[in-house]
């Protein structure tokens, strides 16, 4: 039997940064939110302390703060006609599970999205003529300009104090940041985290070559940092244990160093952890989200809680699943090409390759989640596509993110994967190796989206999300080309043995660690019959339903996704603040 609550002002379902962010900003503005997540309270103090957090077989190996997949997890095939199988244990990506989600796991990298990804099918269409697009490739504009997100980009990088260097402060560009970045009006919070041995190896090596080396912006902050919310973070240690743990001294922002600290104190909030979200209940007449159903996990108990708003700030895979378990808006169909919810699911195309330097003392236990050296000179549509077949680029980088024993420890090719001559190996790499990576963009593909699965359901009997997803044609074709880019910087710091390169040149392979960088389900639009929410987060088919994340994204630019995520968090708070709740309704038109 379902108990029904008391009706509150808003309703956020999963408290990780979208909906730490939002609810903050619903609290300052007097509603009354409860926030519902449906793993266990995690506070730093308690659960990120030392000597525990640093167990690397716990949290990395064994994936303590990863989602559970014996609860909930995914279906997943190449194309429409094959059987999916569910994933039992995740690889490839690692979505978060736990107050904070995903962001209390992340490595603290901190993009903006370029210009030109804000305005992709535009621009494609004018540089290279309207036909230049494959029909197949379902890419679109965003809803709003990089200048138009710029203050709200900011906004995230002064909540989490990310340390970096400008590169085009006010239209001017300024060597040793990224002189491809769009015009900023200040410079990080924060200075830009001690360069590691393997940093200034690809940075001489890219200046060497005519390219534009930057340090990444790191959300793993270099110095001791109180945030405009009043949180108070500390320097980093360069401990080297970032994705898959918490921050032992909160040198990483994540919602629970940044946010949570002062959301958890608000008067207007209520936290309900444990909060497994079953459904949004959704009148269609009235084009409104009247409820959130959820079951408490630590009792079996269903609760209903009704809201005059509803914000869905979950994983892009909760949020297209959530969708389509509450049947707002059209499922997407591949064949013909009708609906959304569901439509676009974006990757992204990596591009490994391992170096060893018997001279070079690397030192990779040294080392932070976010502390690589870059280039952008082959992102975006910063070189001259024509000919090449593709579109879109990537973001080539190197650097140490870790020196952990177990996962640390990369071997020169031929190397036996056992016995004396492997423990020789291990003994004499171990400090003289890393990798140089390429990060490419995902464009949209007709055949890669997110459904129901027919067979498979989770622990509470609903059907698990089916994921149908295989690099396309201009995947590999832009996965080779800079693949060989990235080659040429590695051969430029005149490595002692380089591994081959690794362009993605077969079917996507859910079992290795690729980046946990997913998007689409839930994308942005101009009109309602191609997309799911309008320029400012809002459902097309119920007007007090916001959708957060990464799931709005039209595509998946070569940066990774959480800088615009922030962004687009605080865009939407600001909508709902100042809009919305004056005069509830349409923000747009369609």
């Amino acid at each position: 039997m379902v108990t029904r609550l008391k009706e509150t002002d808003a309703v956020v379902i999963g408290i990780g940064w979208t909906g730490s962010i939002l609810a903050l900003e619903l609290a300052k503005a007097g509603l009354n939110v409860v926030g519902l997540e449906r793993g266990a309270a995690r506070r730093p103090d308690k659960d990120f302390a030392t000597p525990e957090i640093r167990d690397e077989l716990t949290y990395a190996v064994r994936q303590k703060l990863v989602q559970d997949p014996a609860v909930e997890t995914f279906t997943m095939r190449h194309e429409s006609g094959e059987t999916a199988l569910p994933i039992r244990r995740f690889g490839a990506f690692l979505p978060g599970m736990g107050l904070g989600g995903a962001g209390t796991i992340w490595n603290g990298l901190t993009w903006r999205f370029l210009p030109f990804d804000h305005q992709l099918r535009s621009r494609i269409e004018a540089r290279y003529g309207k036909s230049a697009i494959p029909v197949d490739m379902t890419i679109a504009d965003w809803q709003m300009s990089y200048d138009e997100l710029e203050p709200f980009y900011e906004r995230f990088e002064k909540l989490c104090g990310t340390s970096g260097k400008a590169g085009n402060l006010r239209g001017t560009r300024i060597d040793g940041g990224n002189i491809f970045e769009g015009p900023r009006q200040s410079d990080y919070p924060n200075r830009p985290l001690t360069q590691s041995q393997a940093g200034a190896l690809f940075e001489r090596a890219a200046k060497s070559l005519g390219y534009h080396p930057y340090p990444t912006p790191a959300s793993t902050i270099s110095a001791a940092y109180t945030n405009p919310e009043g949180a108070v973070m500390g320097a980093c240690e360069y401990c080297g244990h970032c994705d898959r743990f918490g921050c032992a001294v909160n040198a990483k922002a994540s919602p629970n160093a940044s946010v949570l600290p002062i959301l958890l104190q608000d008067r207007h909030f209520t936290l309900r952890a444990d909060s497994f979200v079953t459904q949004i209940v959704y009148d269609k007449a009235s084009r409104k989200a009247t409820a959130v159903r959820y079951v408490d996990m630590n009792t079996g108990q269903e609760f209903e809680q009704p809201a005059g708003l509803i914000a869905l700030c979950s994983y892009t895979f909760s949020n297209t699943r959530l969708m389509l378990l509450s049947g707002i808006g059209t499922p997407y169909d591949p064949q013909t090409m009708t609906g959304a919810v569901g439509k676009n699911y974006c990757y992204q195309v990596t591009a490994p390759q391992h170096l060893f330097f018997a001279d070079e003392e690397i030192n990779p236990f040294m080392a932070t989640g976010a502390h690589a050296m870059n280039i952008d000179d082959f992102n975006g549509d910063n070189f001259d596509h024509e000919g090449l077949g593709f579109f879109g680029g990537a973001l080539i980088f190197a650097g140490p993110t870790h020196g952990r024993p177990i996962m640390g420890r990369a071997l020169p090719p031929g190397t036996p994967r056992w016995g004396r001559a492997w423990k020789q190996a291990t003994a004499q790499w171990y400090n003289h190796s890393f990798s140089i990576h390429a990060s490419g963009a995902s464009y949209a593909h007709r055949g890669n989206y997110l459904d129901l699965d027919p067979t498979y359901r989770d622990r509470l009997g609903r059907p698990l999300l089916r994921m149908t997803y295989n690099f396309r044609d201009n995947d590999r074709k832009l996965s080779a080309y800079v693949a060989e880019k990235a080659s040429g910087l590695a051969k430029a710091m005149n490595p002692t043995v380089m591994g081959p390169a690794q362009p993605r040149r077969g079917d996507f392979d859910v079992a290795p660690y690729q980046s946990t960088h997913n998007t689409g389900g839930t994308i942005m639009g101009a009109d309602p019959k191609t997309s799911v929410v309008n320029r400012y987060l809002q459902s097309w088919d119920a007007d007090n339903l916001f959708i957060l994340g990464a799931s709005v994204f039209p595509q998946n630019p070569a940066h990774p996704p959480t800088g615009a995520v922030g962004a687009l968090a605080y865009w939407a708070a600001q909508a709902i603040t100042t809009r919305y709740l004056k005069s509830p309704g349409k923000l747009v038109s369609a």
